[in-house]
């Protein structure tokens, strides 16, 4: 007998934009694999020489849908693509396109978004908010329309450490509808060089323009049975489709990658700070549970002839009674170094941790740069190009951007959330696990560190490979013990022919300066 969840969304037509991304396609394969949809509709900008058709027919080739395929072979026939990008008019769908949406959707998921915290401001409000707004417009004329989920962001309102599951205008420096029309109105250039006046107190374009959403949604939603879900970072999945699985490198998975392969030494990080990660397989359940309550709740109203009121905010982020800090982030992962270890790696694993930023400057310089500079160097001497240098410039412009939400706390209210877990059957809760409060970290970072090293890494899973990337991690370690005792002999004969006194001064410096931790991973 079908769950609850399974029941509704049987012969559902469901409509997703960001399909493509690492959230919708575990989206997608959660709902063919564990539902019987009867259609996906999936908006797919096209490519140049390349038909969205031709798109979704490469997936059959992907990891994330291998265990799908092998179950039901023909499944991805239930995919049409609607060829659309959510920065031109109209999501640039067709009127043919929108009148067949318009007929059939039932359920919506706008999860859609540029998630490059440092996206020309002009870019990030056409993806970020102005398609909120075409999709509302496009949800209206859905006749049979029962659930409408905005996928928002935890960090929507960072401004303020405790976030409740509300709406915070009062953040804003304009209200959404003046920004949108300024855009329409100005230019890319001129429009963009008003980003420090309207981005304000906010730390990055991605942020503030999820915000403005938000308040479009508030605003405009009207009788739309519509909530907004907001998960924190979204990060590698724990059981589904595949374990271990990601397919990018945002947010901490690129230092975690990074380190792993021997490039990556310093960042600046607060080890105290809570690390509000989730695993992609929990985000999505989430996602479709919330499809359902909506659902639940708007025909219990109609019924009732209750008007709609204000869309329900989710938060969804790490729960209290099973918090995890960055600390226990990097060192749950550096417990794990000698058992996925990567075979390409170019030096021995370790990482620094500071929350100076200035020192973390300085340190760059002898960590990243002056390795960097060495290794460009040999990179010219074989006639080959050099990109160090390039990609750890990238690395600390990333690391700049980043380092406001590794150094600060916040305090998330998430019982909208809790109350949806707690409603859902116990087959529901086992279909559809989205559960922070039990979820095992240990066992989390597990199966996590080893996905990383086979779909980042592209490294041999098999015992051999390991045993060989072993091997290969062990010879670093000398090298890297030989090189600290190089370095601290130098040092000690330095600080030798200044004199004691001046040694001793020198010591006491370091003591008081070099706020950082290591942790060799």
């Amino acid at each position: 007998m079908a769950s609850p969840m399974e029941g509704f969304y049987k012969n559902k037509t469901i409509f997703i934009t960001g399909g493509s991304g690492f959230v919708g396609k575990v989206t997608i394969e959660k709902l063919l694999r564990s539902t019987d949809v009867k259609r996906i509709y999936v908006l797919i900008r096209p490519k140049k020489g390349q038909e969205v058709q031709d798109r979704i027919a490469g997936w059959k080739d992907e990891v994330v849908f291998s265990q799908l395929l092998k179950e039901k072979p023909e499944i991805l026939e239930r995919i049409v693509p609607i060829s659309g990008d959510c920065k031109e008019p109209d999501l640039g769908i067709s009127q043919g396109d929108r009148e067949l949406l318009a007929r059939e959707v039932q359920v919506v998921v706008h999860g859609a978004a540029t998630v490059r915290f440092t996206e020309p401001l002009h870019l990030a409000l056409d993806v970020n908010t102005r398609a909120a707004r075409l999709m509302l417009e496009l949800a209206k004329s859905m006749t049979h329309l029962e659930a409408f989920v905005h996928v928002s962001t935890a960090f929507t309102n960072c401004v303020t450490d405790h976030i409740k599951e509300d709406f915070y205008p009062e953040h804003l420096t304009c209200r959404a509808d003046k920004v949108l029309a300024m855009r329409d109105t100005l230019s890319d250039e001129l429009f963009d060089k008003m980003t420090p006046v309207l981005v304000g107190k906010y730390p990055n374009t991605y942020a503030y323009t999820k915000a403005l959403a938000e308040e479009v949604i508030q605003k405009e939603a009207g009788d739309l049975p519509l909530c907004i879900y907001r998960p924190a970072i979204i990060v590698t999945s724990y059981k589904e489709p595949v374990e271990g699985w990601i397919d990018n490198v945002y947010g901490p998975t690129i230092l975690l990658y990074g380190t792993a392969l021997g490039y990556l030494r310093i960042t600046p990080l607060n080890t105290n700070a809570n690390a509000n990660v989730l695993p992609v397989d929990y985000c999505v359940n989430l996602l479709l549970a919330l499809a359902y309550r909506t659902a639940e709740e708007s025909a219990t109203r109609k019924m009732e002839g209750i008007s709609a009121p204000p869309p329900t905010i989710y938060n969804y982020v790490p729960s209290k009674k099973n918090m995890l800090t960055w600390g226990g982030f990097i060192g749950k992962t550096a417990a794990l170094a000698n058992v996925f270890p990567f075979e390409q790696m170019r030096w021995l694993p370790f990482l620094q941790l500071t929350t100076n930023i200035w020192l973390f400057k300085v340190l760059s310089i002898f960590y990243h740069l002056v390795p960097g500079f060495l290794m460009d160097l040999a990179l010219r001497l074989k006639g080959q190009k050099p990109r160090m240098i390039k990609m750890y410039n990238k690395f600390h412009n990333t690391m700049h951007v980043l380092a406001f939400f590794g150094a600060s706390t916040w305090h998330f209210e998430t019982s909208n959330t809790e109350n949806v877990w707690e409603s859902l059957t116990p087959e529901d809760q086992e279909l559809f696990q989205f559960d922070m409060s039990t979820l095992d970290w240990d066992d989390y970072f597990y199966r996590s560190t080893g996905g990383m090293r086979v779909y980042l890494g592209k490294e041999d899973p098999s015992p051999e490979g390991i045993k060989r990337a072993q091997r290969v991690r062990a010879r670093y370690l000398i090298l890297h013990r030989l090189l600290q005792l190089v370095l601290y002999g130098g040092s000690l004969a330095i600080l030798g022919l200044a004199g004691p006194a001046q040694d001793k001064d020198a010591v006491i410096c370091t003591k008081n300066t070099n706020n950082t931790e290591e942790r060799t991973i």
